[in-house]
C-alpha cells in the first residue's frame, strides 16, 4: 500500500525536543480490520528479529465479539515489500483487546511465533508454536485437564505463563475467548488452576501458583475472597525472567465487590507477594525489581522487593493519564504513554536522557471508548527503539495498524 503519512511535529502547546521529532503513517488499509491486539509491556512487539515482518491479526468485523467458529487470518506485513500482508494461518482464539497473545520467541526471533488457538470440537483453548520460514506448526501445547493459553512468554526465553482464557470469558469477556472451555466453572478458588509455566522446547507444565494458595493468601493478609469467582490476568515477566507480576481479579465490574490485588512470585515458585499498593494502568517491566505504572495520579516506578515507590517519572505535566497503556523500548532508553482523552487515543513519546518529549494528535475512535470492542491505546515498539507500533481506527473507519516513527 502507499504510505499515508499524517504528520511530522511535536505536540500543539509544548516545547519543541532540540534533536528529534514523531512522524506517524498507517501501514495497514483495506476493507478487513488488521491489528496486533496487545500492549507492547515486557519487550512483546510485532516485529520478527530482523524487523522484516510484522505479525497481525485480520478479520471481517469489527462489530461484536468473535464466536468460537470464527476464526481470525494470522498474516504478517512485509516491511520490504511496502507492507504486503502475508496470510499465514488462522485462529479461533481472540479477542480485540488482547489479540492471540503473539509473541516470538526469544530464542528463535526470526521465525518462531507462538499465539494461541481452540479446538473447534471441544473448545480448548491451547498454544501454538509456528514457524514463518515452514509455514507450519511445530508444537501445540496441548492438555486436556488444563486447557490454557499463553499469557506471556519470558523475556529472556525458553517458557511462557499459561492461563484459563475459559475462566476470563466468563468473569470478564473482554479479556476472554467467547465459549472457551472453563475446566473448573463451578468453583470459585480451584485448586488446580491458576498460573502455569510450560517449557517452551519440552512443553512440560507446572502449576507455579493456584487460585486456591491466592485465595488463602489473600485471607491471611487480612481480607477475605471466599465465594467470587476469581481469574488472572496480565501475567507479565521482568526483563531478567526472575520475576512474574500479575492481577488476582475478581467481580471486576461489580462496585463494592471488586478483587483487583498485584502480585509478584519468583519463577521456581518461591516469594509468593500480595503487594498493598496497587500498580495502576498496564504495569511494564524496568530493569530489576522496578515495575512502572500508575500510582496516585503519577508515572511512577515501583521496586517489587522494597514494596514502595522508587521513583517519578516525567510528572503530571507530562503525563496527564498514567494509568494509560506503557511500554518501554528494548534498550530503556525510550518511553510511551498512550491514553485516552474522551473518544482519541493520544500517544506521549519520552526520552529518559534528558527528560524531552512529544505528543502525537489524537486518534478518534467514537463508539468504541469502552466495552469488549473498545480500541486501546496499546503502543508496541520496535527491537531497534525507534517505531511504535498501535491501533487505530482509519478515515474509512476500518480498525488498522499504524506507526510512530522517532526521527533524531
Amino acid at each position: 500500500m502507499r504510505r499515508r503519512t499524517f504528520f511530522t511535529l511535536p505536540a500543539a502547546g509544548m516545547a519543541a525536543p532540540r534533536d528529534w521529532e514523531l512522524q506517524v503513517d498507517q501501514l495497514t488499509s483495506g476493507a478487513s480490520h488488521h491489528f496486533f491486539g496487545y500492549i507492547g509491556h515486557v519487550q512483546n512487539t510485532p516485529w520478527n528479529g530482523s524487523g522484516r515482518y510484522m505479525a497481525a491479526l485480520r478479520t471481517g468485523f469489527q462489530d461484536h465479539m468473535p464466536a468460537p467458529t470464527e476464526a481470525a487470518d494470522i498474516v504478517l506485513l512485509d516491511t520490504a515489500r511496502s507492507n504486503t500482508v502475508l496470510p499465514m494461518e488462522t485462529t479461533r482464539a481472540w479477542n480485540f483487546q488482547q489479540g492471540t497473545m503473539f509473541y516470538w520467541n526469544p530464542k528463535a526471533q526470526e521465525t518462531e511465533l507462538l499465539f494461541n488457538d481452540r479446538d473447534p470440537r471441544t473448545n480448548h483453548v491451547f498454544p501454538v508454536l509456528y514457524d514463518i520460514a515452514k509455514r507450519k506448526r511445530i508444537h501445540e501445547y496441548r492438555f486436556s485437564d488444563t486447557p490454557f493459553g499463553n499469557g506471556g512468554v519470558a523475556q529472556t526465553g525458553g517458557k511462557f505463563a499459561a492461563i484459563n482464557y475459559g475462566r476470563m470469558a466468563r468473569t470478564r469477556p473482554v479479556t476472554g475467548y467467547p465459549k472457551a472451555y472453563d475446566w473448573n466453572a463451578a468453583t470459585p478458588a480451584p485448586d488446580n488452576d491458576g498460573v502455569f509455566v510450560v517449557d517452551i522446547a519440552s512443553g512440560r507444565k507446572q502449576l507455579l501458583v493456584s487460585f486456591r494458595q491466592l485465595a488463602d493468601h489473600v485471607k491471611q493478609n487480612g481480607r477475605n475472597i471466599e465465594g467470587q469467582d476469581l481469574f488472572i490476568n496480565h501475567t507479565l515477566w521482568s526483563r531478567d525472567a526472575k520475576h512474574l507480576y500479575f492481577f488476582l481479579r475478581a467481580d471486576f465490574e461489580v462496585r463494592g465487590k471488586r478483587v483487583d490485588i498485584p502480585f509478584t512470585i519468583r519463577a521456581d515458585g518461591a516469594g509468593l507477594t500480595m503487594h498493598q499498593q496497587h500498580i495502576g494502568g498496564h504495569p511494564e517491566w524496568e530493569s530489576g525489581n522496578r515495575i512502572i505504572g500508575d500510582v496516585k495520579g503519577e508515572q511512577i516506578l515501583y521496586d517489587v522487593e522494597q514494596k514502595k515507590v522508587v521513583e517519578v517519572i516525567g510528572g503530571p505535566a507530562v503525563f496527564p493519564n498514567p494509568g494509560g497503556d506503557v511500554a518501554l523500548s528494548p534498550d530503556g532508553k525510550w518511553f510511551v504513554n498512550g491514553y485516552r482523552k474522551r473518544s482519541e487515543n493520544f500517544y506521549i513519546v519520552y526520552r529518559r536522557a534528558d527528560r524531552s518529549y512529544a505528543e502525537t494528535k489524537g486518534f478518534p475512535h467514537p463508539g468504541k471508548t469502552s466495552g469488549e470492542l473498545r480500541v486501546d491505546a496499546a503502543p508496541t515498539w520496535n527491537r531497534k527503539g525507534n517505531q511504535i507500533a498501535f491501533p487505530a481506527i482509519a478515515p474509512d473507519g476500518t480498525r488498522q495498524m499504524f506507526r510512530i516513527t522517532v526521527r533524531t
